[in-house]
């Protein structure tokens, strides 16, 4: 199928902004440092043409779960925001102020993973109970669950929300795999139909962390301890492409799409982010970190990347967050230079979510805490 021109533009756009800005800075730019704000809330410093910022915003502190934090999604419309943790409780947010509005009680493992249909209506959940479920976000009642052999992983509604594709993990001598089932409209009508099934030896290797779907549902990426990236054909169960050495064989912990799917980014334990394209995964950009990176996000309306990770708990000798290096690392996504940092996790990160306005994000760790970080309007003055 030939390529939609609107996907080849903005990877196109991408590289050529980085042209652009970097030989605008080769062309005499200011190098000296000099500080342009500073009060007790924000430092900003300017070197080149980077931003530097250091920000110390005091988030909303949301303590729902008693155990280490795994993933966070938000809805469509940014109001309404999904943690999940080792503690088998999925826990819904109002994401202006942090207000519990529920928990969704039926699992009995760790909650690994959590997507949201478009309208808001259903979320479905991923556990190492071996289930998937379907819940109404309103009342919280589960009304299906796919039971599988293997602990679930990861899950990823379709566009049109028809469709979800659910990866179990490797357990007991059975190979991890990928599922395609049907999501039916009406949800006295939906079954544990299985639309694919795609596993076997040398065919997925190792446990995918994360799967996403294409711009066009006609293709999904997924990634996983064996650290390549794989684009993968829904209707044939077919690699299109794979990136084998996207990490160097390290672990890749978290995967996900700019919004508008032209790029991906991934995370990893070798201590780097990497921006992909999403449809012949062209390597694009590399941003690299001093410690594992466990999570990173695109922000939606600025050039901005979001890291987050730190040393293992185990690792950790100290009580110092700082020591412990548990802080959100602010990237710029065509310089790949680190430009701030926002603190306040005692333990690694383990999660991160944009808001779709790109006004906030979200983070989860390893303290059992989530963090709701609401950017003020300073940030957005930046130019």
């Amino acid at each position: 199928m030939k390529r939609p021109d609107y996907l080849s533009s903005k990877s196109a756009a991408l590289k050529t902004t980085d042209t652009l800005l970097r030989r605008k800075a080769n062309d005499g730019e200011q190098k000296s440092e000099r500080a342009l704000f500073d009060d007790a809330a924000h430092i900003y410093i300017y070197t080149h043409i980077y931003i530097h910022i250091y920000i110390f915003m005091r988030p909303i502190l949301l303590k729902g779960h008693e155990r280490p934090l795994t993933f966070i999604k938000y809805n469509a419309d940014g109001d309404l925001i999904v943690t999940c943790a080792k503690d088998h409780h999925p826990t819904l947010w109002y994401a202006e102020n942090g207000n519990r509005v529920g928990t969704y009680i039926g699992h009995n493992g760790a909650v690994w993973t959590a997507d949201m249909t478009k309208d808001s209506k259903t979320l479905a959940t991923g556990s190492a109970d071996t289930s998937c479920k379907l819940w109404d976000v309103e009342t919280g009642v589960c009304f299906h669950t796919f039971q599988f052999d293997q602990p679930v992983r990861a899950v990823s509604f379709a566009i049109g929300d028809d469709k979800m594709v659910i990866t179990t993990d490797p357990f007991m001598g059975v190979n991890a795999a990928i599922h395609v089932v049907e999501i039916a409209k009406n949800r006295e009508e939906q079954t544990s139909k299985i639309l694919k099934t795609i596993s076997g030896d040398g065919i997925v290797n190792g446990r995918l962390n994360r799967v996403v779907w294409g711009p066009l549902n006609e293709t999904f990426l997924t990634a996983g301890e064996d650290g390549v990236l794989r684009l993968w054909d829904v209707e044939t169960g077919k690699v299109l492409k794979e990136a084998t050495d996207a990490h160097k064989g390290k672990p890749i912990q978290h995967l996900e799409l700019s919004p508008d799917k032209t790029h991906a980014i991934t995370a990893s334990l070798d201590k780097t982010a990497k921006i992909f394209d999403s449809q012949n995964l062209e390597l694009l950009k590399t941003y690299v970190a001093d410690r594992p990176v466990n999570a990173a996000i695109i922000s939606p309306i600025r050039e901005h990347i979001i890291l987050g990770g730190g040393q293992d708990a185990m690792a950790v000798t100290t009580t110092s967050s700082k020591a412990g290096k548990f802080d959100s690392k602010i990237y710029h996504k065509i310089f790949e230079e680190e430009i701030g940092g926002i603190r306040g996790h005692f333990g690694p990160i383990n999660a991160l979510a944009f808001c779709p306005d790109g006004r906030s994000f979200t983070s989860g760790g390893e303290d059992g805490y989530v963090r709701i970080h609401h950017l003020d309007n300073d940030y957005f003055d930046i130019k």
